[in-house]
């Protein structure tokens, strides 16, 4: 008979890793199940590096969360000794009524954060590998920087397994079911059968096919990370010269990119913020093709002067979208006892990882948590819009 759990975390990509963690140094007795292996390159949380901000232009909603979210970082490096976050700097460029720059200084004034608003000339001046119109402007934010998304699973899957959690990877799970009279839960794999009082999801662009009843239709979308070779090299570039970016144009459309972060040979990343294709886990498309590193590159020369240069590579990750952009973290609605789910994070949660893991623990342990988490109700009214 297969032991009896506190609770059963489905998925230990980024939040199911954090999540296994806190369960773990709570004292449960948990039980990660993952498909793939440990640190995989399948899902989301890859690619080498993930922008963390605080002057939030998405909503003035997350920025507690944030802020949280920073304890936990500093936290896990140094409970692990791993590099996880570098505060490099970042700037939200654009014009000045655009979302990106409007929105992150509502952000920061509403939360009096330390931030800066700089003109072109300041721009151009402060940091030479930018070279902005002369109407945009940029909020810069010293607290931004980025994060290594290996390095942050990595450190929650060592954490958690030095807390006692039993985590099992290359084991999908093929069903689950609630046990009868709200007992707990029954989860299946190929290899074995496992009961736990709860159940966490965290599914990622599965979310989809494992959370049909959920009531909110979200939407895989395939994304493209470039790495280039800036001409003249990556020395201008390096964190302690070159701040990580978010960047809009005169139509709306978001760019964002790194400081070279692994050495002379590994270049500079940079990515389009959305404009991605639908697809699912299954059909994602893993080539890159001519035609989008030249739409990528086509963004980079007007904007940063010794960039695009050389190509160097290209890995595909995936969206897990909700119709408003919006996470979902919460108590299933139609499993209110015994599942918590966490997904939906629409391409910009990974900054919220750890912060994220500690909610999930305590709405599987509790049912409650102090956190604002109003906001990712799957039953809120723009989350079901088809």
């Amino acid at each position: 008979m297969a032991p009896t759990y506190d609770v059963i975390v489905l998925g230990l990509g980024g939040m199911g890793s954090a999540a296994a963690h806190h369960l773990a140094a709570r004292g449960a007795r948990v039980l990660g199940l993952e498909k793939f292996g440990p640190v995989h390159h399948r899902g989301s949380s890859h690619g080498g590096s993930r922008i963390t901000r605080q002057s939030y232009f998405e909503d003035p909603a997350y920025v507690p969360l944030l802020l949280r979210s920073y304890e936990l970082y500093e936290q896990l490096e140094r409970d692990t000794g791993r590099e996880v976050a570098t505060l490099c700097g970042g700037v939200m460029l654009g014009r000045p009524d655009s979302r990106t720059v409007g929105g992150s200084l509502a952000s920061a004034r509403q939360w009096d954060l330390p931030h800066e608003m700089l003109d072109a000339k300041e721009i151009r001046r402060r940091f030479p590998t930018l070279t902005p119109h002369d109407d945009e402007v940029a909020l810069y934010e010293a607290r931004a920087g980025l994060l290594r998304p290996e390095n942050t699973v990595a450190a929650h899957v060592q954490l958690a397994t030095q807390g006692g959690a039993d985590l099992h990877f290359e084991e999908p799970v093929t069903r689950w079911e609630e046990l009868p009279g709200g007992a707990g839960v029954r989860v299946h794999t190929h290899e074995n059968t496992y009961t736990a009082g709860q159940l966490v999801i965290c599914p990622g662009a599965w979310a989809p096919q494992l959370l049909t009843d959920l009531g909110v239709p979200f939407t895989i979308e395939r994304q493209i990370m470039y790495w280039f070779a800036p001409d003249g090299g990556t020395a201008p570039y390096v964190p302690e010269r070159h701040p990580i970016y978010i960047w809009e144009d005169a139509a709306g459309v978001q760019i964002y990119g790194f400081p070279a972060i692994d050495g002379p040979e590994g270049g500079a990343k940079v990515a389009f913020f959305r404009k991605g294709t639908v697809c699912t886990p299954e059909t994602i498309d893993r080539t890159v093709y001519d035609h989008e590193v030249r739409a990528m590159a086509d963004q980079l020369g007007p904007r940063l002067p010794t960039l695009p240069g050389r190509f160097l590579k290209a890995a595909t990750c995936m969206y897990s979208n909700t119709p408003d952009e919006h996470f979902v973290i919460t108590r299933h609605p139609a499993h209110p006892e015994n599942v918590t789910v966490a997904c939906g994070f629409s391409g910009h949660g990974f900054k919220f990882v750890p912060v994220v893991g500690e909610i999930v623990a305590d709405l599987a342990l509790t049912g409650t948590t102090p956190h604002p988490i109003d906001l990712f109700d799957p039953r809120r009214p723009a989350a079901a819009v088809a």
